[in-house]
């Protein structure tokens, strides 16, 4: 039991309900209601086997700078737990098994989405962009806002409009997401060598990125309600957790400390959440 849960956290698994929680809405919107349940979990499952590979590959290739770092160094590869060439061949399976179910159920559109987001997240994002420079993250803000992607392409054989706005809902949500953790776990990053925008343009300059990128984030999470099955539930629900997000945005820039930058962090967490679970209530009640 403890080697598989070693496995399991190769994965990291909190990533994987982004998944679970951003996929399942695109379904729907997409087809005009509530797929088959075969469809559904077959693109879910899919999904969630291309995005685990693609941890398990970020883990694998940043063990070294992991063992460095207070917040990593107890994870399976660094700590010792897990030799490197088994979590490898992990990885290559979960994705094998992942893109071939795509491709199986979901169509080969889906199934190219998901090979091409792990390809970006393993090969431009750990490899060549995150080691020398910290815009990274919004190159890595593509494989982290697939799902939606792949489950429209699942339905319409093409992504379209739904697959497209719930996209750049989490695109635009990583850069504000990501640069918190750069300030509260500065000193952390800097000990495994990567570079983070704090270094680059000043903590000054990294605390107004995050609200501009806070401010771009509401009105695109409210470009939804032009869908179809979206309405009062999440209108509400993304119009009162946008006013928090950018309270706590605001916030961070005046109070200018570490508490701040992680209250953020944490609650950007909740905050996407929020976002997915009012849509799912809102389809719920529509379809």
């Amino acid at each position: 039991m403890s080697r598989a849960v070693h496995y399991l956290a190769l994965t990291k698994p909190r990533i994987l309900m982004l998944v679970l929680f951003s996929g399942l809405p695109a379904l729907v919107i997409a087809g005009g209601g509530w797929p088959s349940p075969g469809l559904a979990l077959a693109t879910l499952l899919g999904t969630a086997l291309t995005a685990a590979a693609a941890n398990t590959f970020n883990s694998y290739l940043e063990r070294d700078p992991d063992a460095l770092m207070e917040r990593t160094r107890d994870r399976p590869l660094p700590s010792g737990a897990l030799r490197p060439r088994p979590a490898l061949v992990f990885g290559l399976t979960l994705g094998a098994l992942g893109v071939g179910l795509l491709w199986l159920v979901s169509g080969p559109a889906a199934a190219g989405l998901a090979l091409a987001a792990v390809a970006v997240y393993v090969f431009v994002y750990t490899l060549w962009l995150k080691p020398r420079t910290p815009f990274a993250v919004v190159v890595g803000g593509f494989s982290g806002a697939i799902a939606p992607l792949i489950a429209d392409a699942a339905i319409e054989g093409h992504v379209g409009a739904a697959g497209w706005l719930l996209f750049a809902i989490i695109f635009v949500w990583q850069p504000p997401h990501f640069y918190a953790i750069a300030l509260f776990r500065r000193e952390d990053y800097a000990r495994a060598g990567f570079p983070m925008l704090p270094d680059r343009i000043g903590e000054a300059a990294t605390y107004d990125r995050i609200l501009w990128w806070s401010v771009a984030l509401v009105p695109v999470t409210l470009l939804p309600l032009f869908l179809p099955g979206l309405n009062l539930v999440y209108g509400i629900t993304a119009t009162l957790l946008g006013a928090l997000f950018l309270r706590r945005a605001w916030q961070l820039r005046a109070r200018r400390d570490p508490a701040s930058a992680r209250r953020l962090f944490l609650f950007s967490l909740a905050y996407l959440l929020g976002l997915f679970t009012a849509m799912i209530v809102d389809l719920a009640l529509s379809f």
